[in-house]
């Protein structure tokens, strides 16, 4: 099961974590998970190109290891990165010592302060260490593209009845997201645009509370 907007009270009851964007300019904040692969990845990114678009990507570092190019591509491209663990592992299913040693080994290939954890999934325990170092980014708007049961056109119309200035998409760059994500992403840029919203990406300065340390350096 899952939701399609982030209810306000799940958002109030992690107030550390950054849900959207405050402010009623219209922007609009897509970001991608689970790649970079080369069936999608370089897909999203002409079809950004083509409307002008940054994203973020929050890239598994298995996925950066295999794929080089690729992420090259995405960081030249002028997109933000955002770690989502080295082996894209669950919070809840990982003990502390792993999985913090899993986000550093993905650490030292993406060099960023922004975290977001493989299916919005952590431990208290996690998120009290994990806060003083990153940016731990969520969203308020799922795409719910990885979902099978469900049409392209159903993914597209999950963001455009949800969105508002400020809102952060949760799509993937994933094969398992792939045929609804070719679908979906098109729709949603041409109507977004259209109503005058621009894609923008997401900076640390732009995320709830203190700027985490360098993450190259945590310790565990």
């Amino acid at each position: 099961m899952y939701l399609i907007k982030t209810p306000g009270f799940i958002q109030s009851l992690f107030p550390s974590f950054t849900w959207r964007v405050p402010g009623d300019e219209k922007h609009v904040f897509l970001t991608f998970d689970d790649g970079p692969v080369p069936e999608v990845t370089p897909w999203v990114l002409d079809l950004l190109d083509e409307y002008n678009a940054k994203a973020t990507f929050f890239c598994v570092g298995e996925n950066i290891e295999k794929n080089p190019d690729i992420f090259e591509k995405v960081v030249n491209g002028g997109h933000a990165i955002g770690n989502h663990t080295y082996n894209h592992l669950s919070g809840w299913v990982t003990d502390r010592l792993p999985y913090f040693l899993n986000i550093r080994k993905c650490a030292q290939l993406v060099k960023s302060e922004l975290f977001r954890p493989p299916y919005g999934k952590l431990r208290p325990s996690q998120v009290q260490f994990l806060q003083r170092h990153y940016k731990i980014v969520m969203w308020d708007v799922l795409s719910a593209d990885f979902d099978a049961d469900i049409s392209g056109e159903q993914c597209a119309k999950n963001v455009l009845r949800s969105v508002k200035p400020g809102s952060i998409v949760v799509f993937h760059d994933s094969l398992k997201a792939e045929k609804n994500l070719k679908h979906a992403l098109p729709i949603v840029l041409e109507r977004l645009a259209g109503e005058g919203y621009s894609f923008e990406s997401i900076t640390p300065e732009l995320c709830s509370g203190p700027v985490g340390k360098l993450v190259g350096q945590l310790s565990v």
